[in-house]
């Protein structure tokens, strides 16, 4: 069984997992990184930390998305012809011309048929796991009071039958609507369908304009809700998934927080955004990089930043939550905004190059904006063959990445394409010498004669999964013979069955048990550039039977049993499907 066979909804604000019975298993308050209210995911207790809806008798249970929408509709069928329909979401629609968003869940149950008899049960929890928040209640809501926050139950349902979680036969429908202590107006169940329907149609029409492949289509739409859903509008990040502490394999104590942006995955983000015509998400990205690098000092860049931009990320373990499957210890914050990671500076400057060169968006890269650029790129000139923690985040050692000097190679060179794109004659040639210098030094260095392949390290032998992309950050052409030698390296010592490890050594945890999926894709990719593309789709299409019921896909995956782990829904992972998934199909205009 997969326990990660959880749907996901959201609105930008806050976001929401919700096993098969339409338990919300987990959720954060007020925002992505805030307390997790439901947090049951990681407590394996029945006592609190979740909100679930119990149907007598229950024999059978039904979900899916409501199509190309963030809407999810769970139906449970009891064995005396009786069932319901539980409609879950976050309201999401324009409204007085912006964006209305708040920090809301809406859960409307209707009877389908029979006599159905449920018991309601809404347990949040506070203080990281630790507590449970005081209750009061009026003639039409219920408060849960926490330390740091008040949430509001508005709803129609009895308040008793909630309160006491005492059984009742349901006749029509009730809604429940969970959001900030603030009044609601008018009736609950007028109020869940006025913010179901402006959902649905928000969110179909935001599909409508996607840019989407013919083949996988209904895949791709997935992923696009989902990196949609990761986004933080706000201040524009996406984070690399609203799960905290989920291991990379069973009892690997490989448990981190991910509640938060990493510049790396920028480049590969705005890439997908960009390929999916999904441009307003796609500026607001940049802009927050862009925020972030110019409140770096002196253009010094951490991996990874908090969703409001804050560099301090501390690291705690918490004791009150015994982690998923019991398989602890669980983490907030994440220790890695400590560490040197070099490639940081091309994964921003490669996000923000689409400022300048994309003339569909409203705010254009100008000379300013490449001068405040040009600090991160002095960075990368400094240290591009200075050891680092790398991509993989290795705690225990500093060597110097192939990937990371690579990635400092970029930084430069787009630098002096930028410059050469406004005018700048002196700044192009000034970062064209300097890229073609550390393209030199690269290439002598990180090249194995005797593995015939670019390594890992510089003069290192080991592989690692970040060589597949070479071509793909245009440090190599694909013609280059080099390229298809590297792919075949790392092919013969990171590939196991269907999947392509991050690496294979042993690091501060012992050696890696599962396969980290976006390699894959980034595999998938290399093939395709090769013009091997029967086996990239066949691969692919193997890819996408990995993701659970409802398309999504977490961080790993075992490569014996299939099963996922690690965060959950992994940004990076529905990015490689995406980019694969748009690389590998037939253009439309072949189509028909």
């Amino acid at each position: 069984m997969n326990n990660l066979d959880l749907a996901m909804i959201g609105n930008c604000t806050v976001g929401a997992l919700i096993d098969a019975r339409a338990k919300i298993v987990w959720g954060c308050f007020p925002r992505f990184d805030g307390d997790p209210v439901f947090c049951s995911l990681l407590r394996n207790a029945d006592d609190y930390g979740y909100a679930a809806v119990e149907l007598a008798d229950c024999e059978r249970t039904e979900q899916h998305y409501l199509e190309n929408t963030a809407i999810l509709l769970t139906r449970l069928h009891d064995c005396h012809g009786g069932g319901v329909e539980i409609t879950d979401f976050a309201p999401r629609f324009g409204q007085y011309g912006r964006m209305f968003r708040p920090m809301m869940l809406v859960r409307r149950i209707r009877r389908l048929g029979g006599s159905p008899r449920l018991t309601l049960r809404l347990r949040p929890a506070c203080d990281d796991g630790a507590a449970r928040p005081e209750v009061t209640w009026g003639s039409n809501h219920i408060r849960y009071v926490a330390p740091g926050l008040t949430l509001r139950l508005t709803t129609d349902a009895s308040l008793t039958a909630i309160l006491q979680e005492t059984p009742f036969f349901l006749e029509d429908t009730v809604t429940l609507l969970l959001g900030a202590d603030e009044s609601v107006h008018e009736a609950a169940g007028e109020v869940g369908r006025r913010f179901f329907e402006e959902t649905a149609q928000y969110w179909r029409e935001w599909v409508r304009f996607l840019g989407i492949p013919y083949e996988w289509q209904e895949a791709v739409i997935r992923a696009a809700v989902t990196l949609k859903l990761n986004a933080f509008d706000d201040t524009g990040a996406i984070v690399a998934a609203m799960t905290t502490s989920i291991p990379e394999a069973a009892g690997s104590s490989r448990n981190w927080d991910y509640r938060y942006c990493w510049l790396r995955d920028g480049y590969f983000v705005v890439n997908a955004l960009n390929r999916l015509g999904a441009t307003r998400s796609m500026e607001r990205y940049i802009a927050y990089i862009v925020n972030v690098a110019a409140n770096a000092a002196g253009g010094a860049l951490q991996p990874v930043y908090g969703i409001d931009g804050r560099a301090d990320l501390a690291e705690r373990e918490v004791d009150a939550l015994p982690g998923y499957r019991g398989m602890g210890p669980v983490r907030i914050g994440n220790q890695a905004y400590r560490q040197v990671q070099h490639d940081v500076y091309g994964s921003a400057i490669l996000a923000a190059t689409h400022i300048f060169f994309d003339q569909r968006l409203t705010r254009r890269g100008d000379e300013a904006l490449f001068h405040r650029l040009e600090a991160l790129g002095e960075q990368a000139r400094r240290c591009y063959d200075q050891p680092d923690a790398g991509l993989w985040e290795l705690r225990g050692s500093a060597r110097v990445h192939t990937f990371s000097a690579v990635m400092c190679w970029a930084a430069c060179d787009r630098l002096g394409r930028i410059a050469a794109r406004l005018g700048l004659a002196e700044r192009a040639a000034y970062w064209s010498e300097y890229s073609k210098q550390m393209h030199e030094t690269i290439s002598r260095r990180a090249w194995n004669k005797r593995r015939n392949a670019f390594v890992s390290t510089f003069d290192g032998k080991a592989m690692d999964a970040s060589l597949l992309l070479l071509a793909e950050v245009g440090f190599l052409d694909v013609a280059d013979p080099r390229f298809a030698a590297t792919v075949a390296a790392v092919e013969k010592d990171l590939r196991h069955g269907d999947f392509i490890f991050r690496y294979v050594e042993k690091d501060d945890f012992g050696k890696p048990e599962n396969a980290f999926l976006v390699c894959t894709f980034w595999y998938v990719n290399a093939l395709a550039a090769l013009d091997r593309r029967d086996e990239a789709r066949a691969l692919f299409e193997r890819l996408l039977a990995c993701r659970n019921q409802h398309g999504l896909l977490a961080e790993h995956i075992d490569p014996k049993t299939g099963e996922q782990w690690g965060n959950f829904v992994q940004t990076y992972s529905m990015v490689g499907l995406i980019n694969a998934a748009i690389r590998l199909s037939m253009r439309w205009d072949q189509a028909f």
